[in-house]
C-alpha cells in the first residue's frame, strides 16, 4: 500500500475556532498543519497596522497560538504552515521564533518565512514599467485610484513554500500565498510531484480548496440535514489523507463532532466557485467537473479522478484602496405596531438628512426581523410582530456627511415614534470603506524570498 501524508486544517480564518489546532495535533497523527488566515480585507488591515507600527501587519493571535502548540509539535514531529505573516512575515516568524526560545526548543524549531508577495511599495515602479494593473471587472488602470491603494499583494502558489521544505524548515510562515497552496505544498514535497504535473498538482489543489475553509468541510456551516450534525460544539476539523497518485481521503480525528459526508464536502467544493472547468490557480488550472466522490466509510469521503491543466503565466494581485465612508445604526421598537413605528423612524431619519443638504451614495434600510435576510423575498410581514429592529446605513465619498448621520440616530429615542429601545451602545462608528482591486501581473515581475531562521 502506498504511503499516507496527512495535512490538517486548523484556521479556516482569521478569527476561526483557537482549539481546533491544538485538537488537530493532539488528536491523532498528522503529519502537517495548515492554518489559513488571510482574506482579502484582511490585508488592507494589517497594512494599517504595519503603518501605525512597523512590528505589526501580521495576525497577532497566531503567536500565543503556537506558544501553546509548538511542544505538541516538536514532540510529535508535526510542520506548521500558516499564511498569518500577513503584510510582515518576518516580525512574525521573529515573534514565533522568540517564543521557541522561551519554550526551551533551541535547535528543534526551524522558522522560514516566504516574502515577495507585497508589491505595495513598488507599485509606482511597475506602473513606470507599463503594468497599468488593470481593474480585471471594469478594465481601468490602476493610476485611477493610486492615490488611495492601502495595499497591494500578489497571490505565490506553492513552490516557495516548497523551497521552505527543503530547506528543512517546520515552521513556516507566508504573506500571501494561495489558501490551496498551504496543503497543495507539502505533498508536492513528500512526493517528487513535478511541477508540470497537471493532474497531481490538480488534486493536491482540490484537497486545498477542502482543507481551506476549516470545519465548513465537516459539518460546519453546512445546509444538509444541519439538525442532526452531532456535537457542533467540539467539530473535528478536517484531515487530507494523501496518496502519491494524487488520490485523497478527506476525514478527521475521531471523538470529535461534525461529519464528513460527499453532501458537506460538495458544499466546500462549492465554495468561491467560477468556471468548475477553469479554476484558475499560481500552481495550476483544476477541472472540478472531472473527480469522484465516495463515501469510504464513516466520516470518510475519498477524491479520485481529478484532471488539471497548465498553469497560465500570469499570478492574480490584490489590491485594497479606500472608497469612501459608511455608518451604520439600529434602534429597537417595541409592540404594538413596531413594524409601522420602525418605518415611521426611518421615513423622519431620511428627512432629516435631507434638510441638512447632505450628500450620500447610498442609504439603505434593514428591518430585522422582517426582511434584512431575504429582502423583497420575505414577503407579507406579521402586522402583530413583538419588536422590530431598524438598522440604516449610510455610505458616501466624504466623511462629514457619515459623521452627521451617527449625530442623527439618538434623537429618534425622543422625538421619533414611541418604543424605541436597543440604543446602550451608544452612537454609530464612522468607518473606513476598503474596496478590491483584482488584478494580473506575469510571474516573471515577482521574485518571492525564503528566508530561514534558526532557533
Amino acid at each position: 500500500m502506498s504511503r499516507i501524508v496527512r495535512v490538517a486544517s486548523g484556521q479556516g480564518f482569521w478569527g476561526d475556532w483557537m482549539e481546533a489546532p491544538i485538537q488537530q495535533v493532539r488528536g491523532g497523527p498528522i503529519d502537517y498543519l495548515m492554518m489559513d488566515y488571510l482574506a482579502e480585507v484582511t490585508m488592507s488591515i494589517m497594512q494599517k497596522q504595519r503603518s501605525r507600527d512597523p512590528a505589526l501587519g501580521y495576525a497577532k493571535d497566531f503567536v500565543p497560538l503556537m506558544t501553546r502548540l509548538l511542544p505538541d509539535a516538536v514532540d510529535r514531529g508535526v510542520t506548521v504552515i500558516s499564511n498569518a505573516g500577513g503584510v510582515n512575515p518576518c516580525a512574525c516568524g521573529e515573534a514565533v521564533q522568540e517564543s521557541a526560545e522561551q519554550l526551551g526548543l533551541q535547535g528543534k524549531v526551524r522558522v522560514a518565512v516566504v516574502t515577495g508577495d507585497d508589491i505595495m511599495n513598488r507599485l509606482d515602479e511597475l506602473s513606470a514599467g507599463g503594468h497599468e494593473l488593470h481593474n480585471m471587472d471594469s478594465g481601468e488602470p490602476l493610476e485611477a485610484v493610486r492615490d488611495r491603494v492601502q495595499s497591494a499583494n500578489v497571490y505565490l502558489g506553492a513552490e516557495p513554500i516548497v523551497e521552505a521544505l527543503r530547506k528543512d524548515a517546520n515552521v513556516i510562515i507566508t504573506g500571501r500565498v494561495t489558501d490551496t497552496g498551504l496543503t497543495l505544498a507539502p505533498l508536492i514535497h513528500e512526493f517528487g510531484w513535478a511541477h508540470d504535473d497537471w493532474d497531481r498538482i490538480a488534486a493536491g489543489t482540490v484537497a486545498g480548496h477542502l482543507n481551506e475553509c476549516g470545519a465548513q468541510s465537516t459539518g460546519g456551516n453546512s445546509s444538509v440535514d444541519w439538525e442532526s450534525i452531532p456535537d457542533l460544539a467540539n467539530p473535528g476539523y478536517p484531515i487530507i489523507e494523501a496518496r502519491e497518485d494524487g488520490s485523497f481521503v478527506i476525514t478527521k480525528h475521531s471523538g470529535t463532532g461534525g461529519r464528513v459526508a460527499v453532501a458537506s464536502v460538495t458544499e466546500q467544493l462549492l465554495y468561491e466557485m467560477g468556471d468548475p472547468k477553469n479554476y484558475i490557480t499560481p500552481d495550476g488550472i483544476v477541472d472540478f467537473t472531472t473527480m469522484h466522490l465516495e463515501q469510504a466509510g464513516i466520516d470518510r469521503v475519498l477524491v479520485t479522478g481529478v484532471q488539471g491543466r497548465p498553469a497560465t503565466e500570469f499570478l492574480k494581485v490584490s489590491i485594497s484602496y479606500l472608497y469612501g465612508y459608511k455608518a451604520i445604526g439600529t434602534l429597537t421598537y417595541a409592540w404594538p405596531d413596531a413594524l409601522k413605528k420602525a418605518k415611521k423612524a426611518d421615513e423622519v431619519l431620511r428627512e432629516r438628512l435631507r434638510r441638512l443638504n447632505l450628500e450620500y451614495e447610498e442609504i439603505l434600510t434593514e428591518f430585522v426581523g422582517v426582511n434584512a435576510t431575504h429582502g423583497s423575498l420575505a414577503g407579507e410581514p406579521d402586522p402583530d410582530l413583538a419588536e422590530v429592529q431598524l438598522r440604516v446605513g449610510v455610505r458616501a465619498g466624504d466623511v462629514e456627511p457619515v459623521r452627521r448621520f451617527t449625530r442623527e440616530l439618538a434623537p429618534l429615542i425622543l422625538n421619533g415614534p414611541p418604543g424605541a429601545t436597543g440604543f446602550a451602545s451608544g452612537r454609530p462608528k464612522v468607518e473606513e470603506i476598503v474596496a478590491y482591486w483584482p488584478a494580473l501581473i506575469h510571474k516573471t515581475e515577482i521574485r518571492p524570498k525564503v528566508e530561514l531562521f534558526n532557533s
